[in-house]
């Protein structure tokens, strides 16, 4: 027998024994038949093309590459993790790892930006949420998996990448060279907007972001009494699902935070308030656009579900599912999605986001405002083999349309605030809108108190 007779064998041995094993996955034995019928067609396509293909192939490098096409046919989210692309997720999650600090996906197999990350490199450098990132270093994007194109991107401080762009409107590429460097682990920033207004930036969701934020807040309040607070979530791509729940929590009292739903029971969790922790009673307006997604989703649909924070801005990406990180024996992983997240009145928002209560599209210049809705922005829905939203787990009267505020001349000249601050609320209507509402709601507050 052959070395490619004894290589074919012996797969179909282990495909025969792993069946066997995971006998109850494959519901009955119509399913566990049909299910090796066609692993001896993927078997025969194997020998075929070791014994035919123009030069040697490597056959572990082979059954990988198909690996990745099983998962990747599943949903944008799922994906295979050779063992150091494993380790390198692990970094990452810590917060600490060294790139050019952009969130990215894959649409229409072309790698594409959900969002930069504040302050990285490729912030600095202009990159922006849908632009297309068509080269690495020369070489094409088309039909790379996320997992080859975030190691490509990264790499030790201070080295160059150059990847080449397309952005709706330009005709030709653009070339940018950026110099990696660490990226934060810090992932909030604060300040005061007025006096008694504060200001708190999530950047993204890493272990300490509730630590940090806690931190934050008693900042501002240090620096006087709080009527008010502004959350910013805009392009916040998301990051670990327990960091979100962690951020609500030092909202809310009691309720469920987010929950999910999978196919097997122990992926159907609940996720609570606690309370005992510190009580802050000032209002809240949160800041959400097309590129706030995933992690930063939870903590956005959680406050505004239980009337704690009004939402105000453009709907969101619309990731609501969620990714389970399984180790293999060999020291790779499976990036595997298992589950929906629901917000707590049982709402999915895969693939639809969140709904801000208040529409704020942003304004240019002297450019006339379009609605976010009737723009290209890239979103969930866009993406290739995408989840289906689910439903949700109640029945539920549909929300009507949010009004819309699209005033850009809107700051007070009567309060004094830093040249900085003002100029930041002048060029940003919708921060700016979110001050004016803050304001408001406080004065609703105050009189209601006088009654």
């Amino acid at each position: 027998m052959n070395q490619i007779k004894k290589l074919r064998y012996a797969f179909l041995i282990i495909l025969s024994l792993s069946i066997a094993i995971n006998y109850k996955a494959f519901g009955s034995t119509d399913d566990m038949e049909e299910t090796y019928r066609n692993l001896e067609v993927f078997s025969n396509v194997l020998s075929i093309v070791q014994q035919n293909y123009v030069d040697d192939i490597n056959t572990q490098e082979t059954l990988e590459g198909a690996i990745k096409g099983m998962l990747s046919s599943l949903d944008p989210h799922s994906s295979y993790l050779k063992a150091d692309d494993f380790k390198e997720l692990q970094v990452e999650t810590k917060g600490s790892f060294s790139g050019i600090g952009i969130e990215i996906t894959v649409k229409d197999d072309v790698l594409t930006v959900v969002s930069p990350i504040e302050d990285t490199p490729a912030f600095k450098a202009g990159i922006q949420a849908g632009d297309r990132i068509i080269k690495i270093e020369g070489e094409s994007t088309k039909d790379m998996s996320l997992v080859e194109a975030v190691k490509k991107l990264r790499g030790q401080k201070g080295s160059e990448v150059n990847i080449s762009i397309h952005r709706e409107g330009w005709i030709d590429l653009q070339e940018f060279t950026i110099v990696r460097d660490v990226i934060p682990i810090h992932s909030v920033r604060a300040n005061i907007l007025e006096p008694g207004y504060g200001y708190v930036r999530i950047t993204n969701f890493q272990r300490n972001t509730s630590n940090d934020l806690q931190d934050s807040i008693k900042k501002l309040l240090n620096e006087g009494t709080l009527n008010g607070l502004v959350l910013d979530l805009r392009n916040n791509p998301g990051g670990l699902l327990d960091s979100s729940v962690k951020v609500v929590d030092i909202f809310l009292d009691e309720g469920i935070i987010v929950s999910t739903k999978g196919r097997l029971q122990d992926q159907n969790m609940e996720f609570s308030a606690h309370g005992g922790g510190q009580e802050y009673d000032f209002p809240i307006v949160i800041l959400i656009n097309s590129g706030t997604a995933s992690a930063s989703e939870i903590v956005a649909g959680a406050l505004q579900d239980h009337k704690r924070a009004l939402v105000l801005g453009t709907q969101s990406f619309g990731k609501g599912s969620v990714q389970t990180i399984i180790p293999m024996a060999d020291g790779a992983g499976l990036r595997l999605t298992t589950a929906r997240y629901f917000t707590p009145n049982g709402t999915s928002i895969q693939a639809t986001g969140i709904t801000p209560d208040v529409l704020v599209p942003v304004i240019t210049g002297n450019e006339e405002d379009i609605p976010e809705d009737h723009m290209k922005f890239l979103r969930e829905k866009d993406l290739r083999h995408h989840l289906e939203n689910g439903g949700s787990l109640e029945s539920s009267v549909e929300k009507p349309s949010p009004p819309t505020i699209d005033e850009s001349n809107l700051i007070s000249d009567k309060v004094t605030i830093d040249e900085e601050t003002k100029e930041k609320l002048k060029n940003d209507n919708q921060l700016n809108t979110a001050l004016l509402v803050l304001k408001s709601l406080n004065l609703v507050s105050e009189q209601k108190s006088d009654k």
